[in-house]
C-alpha cells in the first residue's frame, strides 16, 4: 500500500544527493578553470622602469668622395706614360703648359730645359685641332654639359651630369679661352696614349690634380697639330 510519508522521506534524499553532486562537479571544474566573472576588463601590462633620455642626433649625410679615387687611376700605365721630370728644349716660359697631341704627351715647362711630362688622351681622327690657348677657368669635380654640336653628333647624351667620380670630366678641368675645349681628368684611364676624345685632353685624375695644382687660370697653353709626328715619321724613315 502506498506510504506518503515513506514517498516524501525517499524524495527529500534524492533531491539532496543531487544537490551535492552539483556542488561537488561544480566544485571541480572551479578546479579546473575558475570563472571569469568579468571578462571584459584585461589585464593591465606590466609597468617597465623608463628609458633614459636620449639626446637628438641630426641626421649625418654620407661623405662625398672630395678627392680622387686611387682605384680610378689603378690600371697599370705604361711608363712612358707615367708623371716624370723630363730634359725638354723649348723657347716657352716656364709655367707654359704644351701638347705634344701626337706623342700624347703634355708638357709643363719647368725651365732650364726641363719640363714635367704626363701621359694624355687626345682628339680621336678628324677632332684633333691646334694653336694657342690659354687657361681662362678651372674647376674642381666639375659638372658636364656636352656641347650642342656633340649631342647632335651622339644624342643620347645626358644634357646635364653633376659633377662626381662618374663624370666623364673626371677630378679637375681647366677650361681652354672661350672653346668647347678642356684639360680634364677622366674617370677611364685606360684611355691615356689613345686618340678616343672630341678633341678634349684627357688625363688621369692623379695627374690632372698634380698640374691643376701648379696652374692659374691666365696660363698659356700651346698646342701642337698631328701633322709634326707625320714629319717626324718621315725623317726616322728615311
Amino acid at each position: 500500500m502506498f506510504n506518503l510519508d515513506t514517498f516524501k522521506t525517499f524524495s527529500g534524499a534524492v533531491a539532496f544527493g543531487a544537490v551535492a553532486v552539483s556542488a561537488i562537479a561544480f566544485a571541480g571544474s572551479a578546479k579546473a578553470a575558475p570563472v571569469q566573472l568579468f571578462p571584459f576588463f584585461q589585464p593591465l601590462p606590466p609597468i617597465t622602469a623608463p628609458q633614459p633620455f636620449q639626446p637628438y642626433q641630426p641626421y649625418q649625410a654620407p661623405t662625398y668622395q672630395t678627392e680622387p679615387s686611387e682605384d680610378q687611376d689603378a690600371v697599370e700605365m705604361p711608363a712612358r706614360f707615367r708623371r716624370q721630370t723630363v730634359s725638354y728644349a723649348t723657347r716657352e716660359a716656364p709655367g707654359t703648359i704644351i701638347i705634344d697631341t701626337p706623342n700624347t704627351y703634355l708638357y709643363y715647362v719647368l725651365g732650364n730645359g726641363q719640363a714635367l711630362r704626363y701621359g694624355i688622351g687626345v682628339g680621336r681622327d678628324g677632332f684633333t685641332w691646334s694653336g694657342v690657348q690659354s687657361v681662362t677657368r678651372k674647376a674642381e669635380w666639375p659638372a658636364w654639359t656636352p656641347p650642342p654640336e656633340m649631342i647632335a653628333r651622339q644624342p643620347y647624351l645626358p644634357r646635364h651630369m653633376a659633377g662626381g667620380p662618374g663624370n666623364p670630366l673626371g677630378a679637375r678641368a681647366m677650361y681652354l679661352g672661350g672653346t668647347i675645349y678642356r684639360i680634364h681628368g677622366t674617370n677611364a684611364p685606360d684611355t691615356i696614349g689613345k686618340r678616343v676624345s672630341s678633341g678634349c685632353i684627357r688625363m688621369t685624375n692623379d695627374d690632372v690634380t698634380d698640374l691643376y695644382s701648379r696652374v692659374n687660370v691666365g696660363t698659356k697653353v700651346v698646342v701642337l697639330p698631328m701633322t709634326e709626328r707625320r714629319a717626324e715619321l718621315r725623317t726616322t724613315t728615311r
